[in-house]
């Protein structure tokens, strides 16, 4: 008789099923290692491409432009620029992928330009061209080494090209008093600007005047490439009155009344020996000087040819201040051709005592000065002036 025992036959699939699922678990866990030792390293980044503008070597680059750094896969770390021993200022965009200079090129300049991004670097030496015309100043009036000027005195700036661009060139042109009084600049042509304060400068100090037309367009193809700078020291507070209907001139210094002239005007037979009423300035002195009427021949009515000393010109119409031995009718009579004149040793004393740019305010008289006669801007109101300003309109 075979005896069946259940419990060894169970125990033994039993095991034999454990020994499959072994077997089976540890051929899974055995699988997974080819799979690891196939795994990659990640690709290294390409270096950012830095592009710089003007590129390395270019020569005759057009002045007026800006300089420009970009990268491409990365952002600007830092972009320098070298240029006569300075060092050129610019900004990044907000993902610091551009740089551009904050000025424009100069002409005839060179220009070096380093910029890094990440491990990528890039370098530019590049130089711009000449201009075919270079504007420059010509004359500043004044600007006689030593002069001390009065207090109506205005600046007057010649080129020596005509300037298209005005507003860019007047941007450039820049006045700063000691003791500060608004003041603005009117074109009178094409090349030549004078500045005017709104009122007289205060005394005794000195006025800087700058140009800073390096770098400047004042046209087509027209650069400045050059700085001015002058300093200008106003005197003392002199200004003369004159009543032509009286026959008397006072001078004042600083307040104070220095001098008592009795005087004769222009006759007022003809328009022009009639003396004009306004604010003058005094502009320059001459000893003796030759005096002939205007659009006249000799035996003509009215002609005269006369040297006349200590002659002081108040405008460009013919009218001095000057010395006249003619006692009779100063204080009393008007009898000059337009000019004032005073008695020789009073005369003197004004030629020797004046600065250019004093105030004469002239009034009795029914001509007006014209404000463009000799230097009569001081006839115009400020308002009026700053209409001749190339920036009336900007801000």
């Amino acid at each position: 008789m075979t005896i069946t025992t259940p419990w060894r036959k169970t125990a033994t699939g039993v095991a034999l099923l454990a020994a499959a699922t072994l077997t089976a678990s540890c051929s899974a866990a055995g699988g997974t290692t080819p799979a690891a030792s196939e795994a990659t390293t990640s690709a290294t980044p390409e270096p950012p491409t830095i592009t710089i503008t003007p590129a390395q070597g270019s020569t005759k680059v057009n002045p007026g432009k800006r300089i420009v750094v970009t990268a491409e896969g990365g952002t600007l770390d830092d972009v320098t620029v070298q240029t006569g021993g300075q060092q050129l200022e610019g900004t990044f965009n907000t993902d610091r992928t551009k740089w551009v200079s904050k000025t424009a090129l100069k002409p005839a300049t060179d220009y070096n330009v380093a910029a890094t991004a990440g491990a990528a670097t890039a370098a530019s030496a590049f130089t711009t061209r000449k201009p075919d015309r270079v504007l420059q100043i010509t004359d500043v009036t004044p600007n006689i080494k030593g002069e001390t000027v009065g207090i109506g005195m205005p600046i007057m700036v010649r080129f020596n090209q005509p300037v298209a661009n005005k507003a860019a060139v007047e941007r450039a042109l820049t006045v700063e008093a000691e003791k500060p009084v608004d003041g603005a600049w009117r074109w009178i042509d094409d090349s030549y600007a004078i500045y005017r304060p709104a009122k007289y400068w205060a005394p005794n100090q000195t006025v800087t005047f700058n140009a800073a037309l390096d770098g400047v367009k004042a046209g087509k193809d027209l650069w400045g490439m050059k700085n001015y700078d002058y300093a200008i020291d106003i005197g003392d507070k002199v200004i003369s009155k004159v009543d032509a209907a009286k026959h008397m001139m006072y001078v004042y210094r600083n307040g104070k009344r220095v001098q008592t002239m009795a005087i004769s005007a222009g006759k007022a037979t003809t328009r022009e020996y009639t003396t004009t009423s306004g604010v003058h300035l005094t502009m320059e002195r001459v000893n003796p000087v030759r005096m002939i009427s205007p659009g006249r021949e000799k035996g003509d009515p009215g002609y005269y040819d006369v040297m006349v000393d200590h002659a002081v010109r108040i405008s460009n119409s013919g009218e001095y201040v000057h010395a006249k031995n003619n006692v009779w009718a100063q204080g009393r009579q008007n009898v000059s051709h337009g000019c004032i004149n005073a008695r020789p040793d009073q005369a003197k004393w004004y030629y020797d005592n004046f600065q250019r740019g004093d105030i004469v305010e002239i009034k009795g008289t029914d001509r007006e000065l014209e404000w463009n006669n000799g230097w009569g801007f001081w006839q115009m109101s400020f308002k009026q002036w700053k209409q001749g300003s190339a920036l009336k309109n900007q801000t």
